[in-house]
């Protein structure tokens, strides 16, 4: 994944020093000015480049699609017969849709944006035998450069000098700076905490873990399952829309009908089966939705994440402050014999110093009993250094005398105190620790004759969150699989799990097998077996953490993927609900669709359910809005095929447009009952449900139209207002049909807001066909008539619903199911 430069890189990670030297042509002196010009032109500056798409060429491509060509089709059919009012309202939802994609563009760009803001921008270099500050992007390969406390490291490099102390957690997800000696890597982007050392850069750009996340972050991205569902609806009327119109024409061309008034017949049936405004009312759906969300401390970046947010089925959460509170804690300590926690609690607390900050420190002081002997008084202080591993303090007590107090590595405190037969225990006291995740820290303090005494041995760790265990149980009953993705040691992973009620079933993430184009398909499907069995992996890179996310994917998981570091971006991108919690960096907001503002896990359970609240009201609208499709388009095509007459008029297609796709917006704002389990786009379900609800309204409504032609002998131009009411009326109604899967009777009832829309408007229309506003008025017996009419279909319609849901449970599908499989 990460290429030749990637492979090579990693080689001279592991090889000896020598080695590399050599194979880079370098030493410990440096280049020359002119090898690393030479250089530069050969690998390129040391920086991440950006592959950039012009942004009219992004916009256009908004504009091609079924949904936007049956849209575009209908507008130049408008403009071609003269219909101005029809083109301009066309054209803004054209336009508005377009424009409502291209604002989510850019996810990449502001990722690698944000990763590069990480980078160093000048360097201390070893040019000519000669120290010099260049710019971090000439750096190359062979460069030996001078790091400093509080320096970023410019490009990977392995050690030289003196050992020294990188914090590199939002790199790896480690959540303590760790020790690195002569000959091992620094990371690009990791920070040098304590000490000062020289290193030989091997890597850079591309090549270097930087440049590889980078490539990561901008391969990642999977088609939305939203995108996916209003492709499949549009292809769905397209085939209905282009076999009515080619039979309808057909039929209007051999009856000698003039080719503007087939031209005029082809735009109206165009637009009664063109969703202009499914993808804006989803959009809108979502937005409201994603409001919603903000005001439970989730930011969406993404709006389609919204959705994708309520059908995941699997969570993949990084650990540190995320599961944990990234902060060290003393545990329970062991004590030698004869020694109280107190006094061993006491004589760390004087062997650390709270203005260092140094996390070990602070975790320490936490954890001293508040009843401390006073007097005391540190005279002398040492603090740590990577060499010795240690921090020392001369402390006089109040009468005078002078005592000493260490704390450290253990196995340097059990050298300190290689005279106390208490020292021989501490190894397995350590192991006995390291199996359950914890680091230990050694306390050692002199008796009156200055011998060194071991007092006892600190476990410290990153304790879970309060509510960890509760969000890992509240996700479940959602139907969730969540698994732990950290950078951390297995056993300190395994630990938490363990801890939180997550399972113990860690592990390392080298046992799964290698990515790459020779990966066999066998080896892949064993690969997403052994991810989708386990509860988490540990000691996992970026690589990693992007290809457990794909792996699952590919088993036709929806996965939501969280954390807050860099080496989180890649996957947060790839993940179909990538979810950047408090605290995270730029990158793994830019890369993310969901911004956690408050601390912890427990919000994403809220965000959860809202998701599938607004995911139910987006089912409703579509299968509401192909019922309505199938009813006009139909209706239409019947008319004119069986009696040669245009049942509505464009004016009147424009009005059922504005008035019911206008109000019908509302349905954002609408109660519903979120699912219990993960939700997908089930299309078989929604184009079943929809296809029967609009044969249902054909069927009404040419009944009616039939009745008052044949029967009645009302005037054509009566009729079709009278269709036109019916239309608008039935249209509306269904809503209400369509908003659950049970009689439209039960809880939750109708928003107030939806049902003042739906009723609001349909005043409207009720006066614009009573009236007769660019129609034969129709009277207002003739529009009660007509609203008793519908109301009596509007019962039959909502059995036809469960009589359909009922078919549906009891005729599984033979295919692919689009609910995600689970494990």
């Amino acid at each position: 994944m990460s290429g030749e430069g990637g492979r090579a890189s990693e080689e001279l990670a592991r090889a000896p020093l020598p080695a590399v030297f050599a194979e880079l042509g370098s030493s410990a002196r440096g280049l020359s000015s002119a090898q690393a010009r030479t250089r530069l032109e050969q690998v390129g500056p040391n920086e991440i480049a950006e592959q950039r798409r012009s942004a009219l060429l992004v916009f256009l491509g908004y504009f091609w699609g079924p949904i936007a060509w049956m849209i575009e089709a209908a507008l130049v059919l408008s403009l071609l017969v003269r219909h101005w009012t029809d083109a301009a309202i066309i054209a803004v939802l054209l336009a508005m849709n377009g424009g409502v994609a291209f604002a989510e563009e850019h996810q990449a760009a502001s990722a690698i944006a944000a990763l590069k803001q990480r980078l160093a921008t000048t360097a201390r270099v070893l040019r000519d035998t000669a120290w010099a500050t260049v710019p971090v992007r000439e750096l190359v390969p062979g460069d030996v450069v001078r790091l400093r406390l509080g320096d970023v490291v410019p490009a990977d490099a392995r050690l030289l000098g003196a050992a020294v102390q990188v914090d590199q957690s939002a790199l790896t997800g480690e959540s303590l700076p760790v020790g690195r000696g002569a000959g091992e890597v620094l990371y690009s982007g990791s920070v040098v905490v304590r000490g000062e050392t020289d290193a030989l850069v091997y890597a850079t750009g591309a090549a270097s873990f930087f440049g590889r996340t980078t490539a990561l972050v901008q391969a990642a991205g999977t088609a939305g399952h939203f995108q996916r569902a209003v492709i499949r609806i549009g292809q769905y009327l397209i085939v209905a829309a282009l076999v009515l119109v080619s039979l309808t024409v057909a039929v209007s061309v051999a009856r000698g009908n003039a080719v503007l008034t087939v031209l005029e017949f082809a735009l109206v049936v165009l637009i009664a089966s063109v969703p202009v405004a499914l993808p804006a009312v989803l959009s809108v759906t979502m937005a409201v939705g994603a409001r919603r969300l903000a005001r439970r401390q989730a930011v969406v970046s993404h709006l389609p994440a919204v959705e994708e947010l309520g059908g995941i089925d699997v969570l993949c959460s990084d650990k540190t402050g995320t599961l944990t509170q990234n902060r060290l804690a003393v545990q329970s300590p062991w004590q030698a014999p004869g020694v109280e926690a107190a006094d061993l609690l006491g004589a760390a607390a004087l062997a650390s110093r709270a203005e260092d900050r140094d996390p070990i420190d602070l975790a320490v002081l936490a954890a001293a009993p508040d009843d401390l002997p006073h007097g005391r008084v540190v005279v002398e202080f040492v603090p740590f250094d990577p060499v010795t591993k240690r921090t020392e303090a001369t402390v006089s007590d109040p009468g005078g005398a002078r005592f000493k107090v260490s704390k450290g590595a253990p196995q340097v405190i059990a050298a300190l105190c290689a005279g106390d037969p208490a020292a021989r225990r501490l190894d397995a006291v350590v192991q006995e620790f390291a199996s359950r995740g914890y680091r230990s820290l050694g306390v050692a303090r002199t008796d009156a004759t200055g011998t060194w005494l071991l007092l006892g041995v600190l476990p410290l760790a990153d304790p879970p969150r309060d509510d960890s265990a509760a969000t890992v149980s509240a996700a479940r009953a959602l139907g969730l699989e969540v698994k732990m993705v950290t950078g951390d040691q297995v056993a300190i992973g395994r630990e938490v799990a363990r801890r939180i009620g997550l399972g113990e079933h860690i592990l390392p993430a080298g046992t799964l097998a290698a990515s790459g184009p020779a990966e066999e398909g066998v080896q892949r499907s064993a690969s997403a077996a052994v991810v989708e069995s386990a509860d988490g992996f540990a000691q996992v890179f970026p690589e990693h953490k992007y290809r457990i996310v794909k792996l699952l994917q590919a088993r036709g998981h929806i996965v939501g993927m969280t954390g807050d570091g860099v080496n989180d971006a890649p996957a947060l991108k790839q993940a179909d609900a990538g979810i950047a919690v408090a605290g995270a960096t730029d990158a793994a907001r830019a890369a993310a669709d969901v911004v956690l503002l408050a601390p912890g896990l427990s919000v994403i359970v809220d965000a959860i359910r809202q998701a599938r609240e607004i995911f139910a009201r987006m089912i409703s609208y579509a299968t509401y809005r192909i019922a309505e499709t199938i009813r006009v388009l139909l209706l239409i095509a019947l008319a004119i095929v069986a009696f040669d007459f245009f049942p509505v008029t464009p004016v009147m297609i424009v009005f059922l447009a504005l008035l019911n796709d206008g109000a019908i917006l509302s349905i954002a704002y609408d109660h519903v009952r979120g699912a219990d389990k993960p939700v997908a786009w089930d299309m078989r379900t929604v184009l079943t449900i929809a296809t029967a609800i609009g044969l249902m309204g054909v069927a009404e409504t040419f009944l009616l139209f039939v009745l008052a032609d044949q029967v009645i002998g009302l005037d054509r131009g009566l009729i079709r207002t009278l269709v036109y009411l019916k239309l608008s009326v039935s249209g509306h109604l269904t809503i209400f049909v369509t908003r659950t899967r049970d009689p439209f009777w039960t809880r939750p009832a109708p928003a107030p807001v939806l049902l003042g829309a739906v009723l609001g408007t349909q005043l409207i229309a009720t006066l614009i066909a009573a009236y007769g506003a660019l129609m034969t008025p129709l009277g207002w017996a003739w529009a009660a008539a007509v609203w008793g009419y519908a109301l009596i279909w509007f019962l039959v319609e909502d059995r036809v619903k469960l009589a359909a849901h009922h078919w549906l449970g009891h005729h599984p599908r033979r295919a692919r199911v689009a609910q995600p499989p689970r494990a």
